[in-house]
């Protein structure tokens, strides 16, 4: 029984599908995980998707790489960790909700009902559950969806709790006031890991403001501020001591002449009612420690200030620069982190204007009260009563980088607020000793994004004043909030209620804020704390939560802590990454993993960054229904590195993907036609006995094999996938099996037990080289091939057959080969027209009898009649020295013309020195190889080509007898093209008519005999048209008609001789 043949006419999506299906059958994934479950462990976190939204081509991509990696360690026998998790609170549900809810905002969510809402969320989390389980099912994407972990689970939130507990018990968990970016649309603060994935380039209107001095000299401060919204809650301007000002008389928009004051540095810049400060008069200069403690009024009074607290004074703030802006800042406590440091430092007031859900509150001003402080149209009135007030300078539109919520898009604004901590900054260094030891990949990502952002590391804002989320496990006294206990575990909380917890216990909010009790300290009452947790916690505390650790499951826990191996988007070092190794440095004082793979972002063919509102968006099922999952997988991982943006087009997919499976499936085809029934048996000679190619082939395959290993040990797995891309194509198809057709279709005699056993057994381990990276292919090929499942095979091992010597002969011969087709190529010499003479300069590193016996191949590839190999590249080409004047200069300055001319009169030994790295004198100079360029000329109107020593001359001139040959070539090339047109057997035998240009008729008969075995022709009619011809067809050769006819031996259509 033959092998199965490829099926035509079936898109690769059909029949991956069938795979697919074919797995579920059998249970395939099981019985993986089961035949390696006793083997060394591989432990893979699966970073929690929240299933809320669909997935896209970029999440196609980290999966592939995570597949990849999971499938190569399988097969190396190891047992490997796939356990799924889903992120099921936080804020991005929120939305959804109040978005399928027509609600915005925590007051209407109030009014709806926390638990309704609630519930809600929690119906909601799985809307797009079925649609990533599909998209991974179907690009092969193993994980254990049944034993998945999911963080609303009241096990994991227990876990999670206790993590919290932990780090509580270890003086790391602290309630804070202090200004953190904050989403007025959300209503709640965000940690600073979270604030970094939302920044993005806008455009707003900075204002240049006039601060009246209260010295009665009609002086003004110039303060510029890019948020006129927070000029209502200014109590205090701040300069630099040491900074020089200037003291600039110019006048104002009524005419009268005015000063202002700003840092010199700035003058040019700064505009006052269109002119430049600088234009003014320069009164004096002075250093920014005289205006301290100067008074002044604030632009706009309109909010009143506490009766505590300095106000309306100069203060020193070593932070302001004269970089940007006026070398003057105004500064509101409750907006800024350095203004709420200097305002607890200076004892200044403080005052916020601005309420929870961002909109102005308390002023005095009634057109801005109730108005968001982000809205254009708010800060345009601002600077529109600054000008009536006549105190407004210039308005700047400015381009920047500003943050916006990560979930709902939303500006935010630095807001003073009350939040709870987990104090990061005091495991800081040994976090950075852990990541030390982690292996990144690409490197730099750990010793510069993700590095630097440890170095600056803050304080964690864990808490969220939201609703669907872990609440925070923090209970205090309604009396003395100093009173406080931090519950972790059920059972504690079961015995502080002083009853069991019911069987349909629920830790979510609103029901875990009816368990109060009464206070140890004194009569008040333990409430909970209103807050939820971040859920960058729960999803970082998945390596214990997953397991319900402590409280179950303390052997499983231990055995697969910490990860071997994680891999997300670049946007995960700032998330996922930073928030698993804060928990397990914070908890436990060690890693949480060991290596990342860390994959950047997928963009657009334009290189613009993915988002439906520029509606560039990849359906990742359009792409792999057009090309298969197999081409997406091999193309995404495969175009280039996964740590640098990848542009996705999809017709890349088609060229870099589909041209590799495309060689595959052929020459796979080609194996299939032409081995029939054969199988490997006791009549295949031993490698060692083969001839030269066959041995070449497998010592590559060994290479090829050692060298996808170590890429894949280190994690690169672009440099892998291309490993086995290049041996297919370059090795498998462009050389082997393209030289070594006529051993497998020889006419009248079975083809050739070492070809068909080395290129079996090439197929065979690329199936299982491919494995990993191309699941769907890899397994129908091996199934073809051995009857078996590739996913339940060893992969393979290098099995020490590489041959340095013939490894390097062929290599060189490939070379040469090259050179002669360059060569051709000057003088327009068309690769079938054969050549009588070629000589070779080689270097004698690589000359022996491998190569000798190697050489046939050359002869044969390049179509020439004889070979001469030369002692040395000089009798075919003169090397030329030409000095290099920058190299030269550097050293010899004013003499560097004199040593160019003793450049020009180096011998051929000196300039081949200097070629191989040696430094060469001449006479008084020294000569550096970089100090010569060295060229070479041709010393005969042969053909030259040199790749360094490799040297190529092809005799151009072309014999009448040799022209006549070169003809017959290319009828036998036409004449097999039609063969497969007309849809032949390879092993039909044909008849053949060669009509039309004399030339060419005349050159078939000179080669009758070449003709008639190339094209496996039983008779050759010149001159004339064959009767019913299975194929007619006129063709161009060489510019000439020709009319080229086919049919069958026997003389009946249909008819084939075997």
């Amino acid at each position: 029984m033959g092998y199965t043949p490829l099926p035509k006419d079936v898109r690769a999506d059909a029949l991956e599908k069938e795979l697919l299906a074919t797995w579920k059958l059998e249970r395939l994934f099981d019985r993986v995980q089961e035949a390696t479950r006793y083997g060394p462990p591989f432990v893979f976190f699966e970073g929690p998707p929240t299933a809320n939204g669909r997935p896209g081509i970029h999440h196609v991509f980290s999966r592939t790489i995570k597949d990849l990696v999971c499938r190569y360690h399988t097969m190396l026998g190891q047992g490997v960790t796939r356990i799924a998790g889903w992120d099921t609170h936080g804020l991005p549900v929120e939305i959804e909700v109040e978005k399928q809810l027509q609600i915005s905002g925590k007051k209407q969510i109030e009014a709806f009902g926390i638990e309704k809402f609630n519930r809600l969320c929690r119906e909601s989390v799985f809307t797009y559950k079925t649609d990533w389980e599909a998209l991974s099912d179907r690009i092969g994407y193993w994980l254990d969806y049944e034993h998945a972990y999911i963080t609303y689970t009241s096990p994991y939130i227990e876990s999670v709790w206790w993590l919290l507990r932990r780090l509580h018990d270890r003086g790391l968990l602290y309630r804070g006031h202090k200004v953190l970016p904050y989403c007025p649309r959300c209503g709640t603060a965000l940690s600073s890991h979270e604030l970094a994935l939302g920044y993005d380039q806008t455009q707003t209107n900075s204002v240049y403001v006039a601060f009246p001095l209260a010295d009665g000299l009609n002086r003004h401060l110039v303060v510029w501020t890019t948020t006129p919204w927070t000029l209502l809650a200014n109590v205090a301007v701040a300069v630099h001591p040491d900074l020089a000002y200037g003291e600039y008389a110019l006048a104002g928009s009524d005419g009268t002449l005015r000063r202002y004051l700003a840092a010199t540095a700035r003058a040019d810049d700064i505009h006052v009612h269109g002119r430049r400060l600088s234009e003014g008069d320069l009164v004096r200069t002075f250093q920014g420690r005289e205006l301290l403690g100067q008074r002044y009024r604030r632009p706009l009074d309109v909010v009143p200030l506490p009766p505590e607290g300095q106000r309306e004074q100069v203060v020193a703030g070593d932070f302001v620069s004269a970089k940007d802006g006026s070398g003057l800042v105004h500064l509101a406590p409750a907006f800024g982190a350095d203004d709420y440091a200097i305002g607890q430092q200076q004892g200044l007031a403080f005052v916020n204007p601005v309420a929870a859900d961002g909109t102005f509150q308390g002023t005095t001003w009634p057109e801005i009260e109730g108005q968001l402080v982000t809205d254009k149209a708010t800060n345009a009135r601002i600077i529109e009563r600054l000008k009536q007030q006549d105190l407004w300078l210039e308005t700047r539109p400015l381009t920047h980088t500003y943050p916006f919520c990560w979930r709902c898009d939303s500006p935010l604004i630095y807001y003073a607020r009350s939040s709870w901590f987990v104090r990061t900054t005091a495991v800081k260094q040994r976090m950075l000793e852990v990541n030390a030891e982690v292996r990144w990949h690409p490197s730099e990502i750990g010793s510069g994004r993700f590095g630097e952002w440890l170095n600056n590391n803050v304080d964690w804002a864990i808490s969220r004043d939201r609703y669907w989320g872990t609440p925070l496990n923090v209970w205090e006294c309604d009396r003395e909030r100093e009173h406080r206990e931090v519950i972790g575990s059920y059972d504690e909380l079961a015995k502080r209620w002083g009853k069991p917890m019911p069987r349909d216990f629920d830790p979510h909010k609103p029901f875990i804020d009816g368990y109060t009790w009464a206070c140890l300290q004194c009569a008040g009452t333990m409430r909970r704390v209103p807050e939820v947790i971040d859920a960058w916690f729960d999803s970082g505390s998945m390596p214990a939560a997953q397991w319900h650790y402590p409280f179950e499951h303390e052997a499983e826990f231990h055995a697969h802590f910490p990860a071997d191996y994680i891999c997300e988007g670049v946007d995960q070092t700032r998330g996922w990454f930073y928030s698993l190794l804060a928990i397990a440095v914070g908890c436990f004082d060690g890693p949480a993993y060991r290596n990342v793979i860390v994959n950047e972002l997928v963009l657009d063919t334009h290189g613009q960054k993915m988002s439906k509102s520029r509606g560039n968006v990849v359906n990742p099922w359009q792409v792999i229904e057009q090309h298969g999952a197999d081409a997406v997988r091999v193309y995404l991982v495969g175009q280039s590195q996964v740590g640098l943006p990848k542009r996705f087009d999809a017709e890349d997919v088609a060229k870099l993907a589909g041209g590799f499976f495309n060689t595959l499936r052929s020459i796979y085809d080609f194996f299939q036609k032409y081995a029939e029934d054969w199988r490997p048996g006791a009549a295949v000679p031993p490698p060692a006995q083969r001839p030269d190619m066959d041995r070449w082939l497998l010592a590559r395959l060994d290479q090829t094999v050692a060298g996808v290993r170590s890429a894949w040990n280190d994690y690169d797995v672009t440099t892998g996938v291309r490993a086995i891309i290049e041996f297919v194509t370059e090795d498998l198809s462009n050389w082997y099996v393209r030289l070594n057709k006529p051993r497998f279709w020889a006419p009248d005699r079975s083809a050739d037990e070492a070809a068909l056993a080395s290129l079996h057994e090439a197929l065979v381990t690329v199936a299982r080289l491919l494995a990993p990276a191309a699941p769907f292919f890899a397994d129908w090929l091996h199934r073809a091939l051995v009857e078996t499942t590739v996913h339940l095979e060893r992969y393979p091992a290098d099995q020490g057959r590489r041959e340095p010597a013939l490894l390097d002969a062929m290599a060189a011969v490939r070379r040469l080969a090259s050179l002669a087709r360059a060569a051709r190529e000057l003088r327009n010499l068309r690769v079938r027209q054969p050549l009588a003479r070629m000589q070779l300069a080689i270097p004698a590193t690589v000359r022996g009898p491998v190569l000798a016996d190697l050489l046939d191949i050359l002869v044969a590839e390049v179509n020439v009649k004889t070979y001469q190999v030369v002692e040395s590249d000089d009798e075919l080409v003169s090397l030329v020295g030409k000095a290099n004047f920058r190299s030269l200069g550097k050293r010899y300055g004013k003499t560097t013309p004199q040593v160019a001319a003793a450049v020009a009169q180096l011998e051929p030994a000196a300039l081949h020195a200097l070629e191989r790295g040696e430094t060469v004198r001449h006479g008084e100079w020294e000569l550096l190889p970089e100090d010569v360029t060295i060229t070479r000329a041709v010393a005969s109107d042969w053909v030259v080509v040199a790749d360094g020593p490799f040297v190529v001359a092809l005799d151009p001139v072309v014999t009448p007898d040799l022209e006549q040959e070169g003809l017959a070539r290319e009828v036998v090339n036409r004449v097999q093209r039609l063969r497969k047109e007309a849809d032949f057997e390879y092993t039909t035998r044909i008849e053949v008519s060669v009509s039309g240009a004399a030339a060419v008729v005349a050159a078939v008969e000179a080669f009758q005999g070449y003709v008639a075995g190339e094209t496996l022709a039983r008779r050759i009619v010149l001159g004339s048209t064959l009767d019913d011809a299975d194929i007619t067809r006129d063709v161009d050769i060489e510019g000439q008609a020709v009319s080229l006819a086919l049919r069958r031996h026997d003389g009946r259509k249909g008819g084939t001789l075997r």
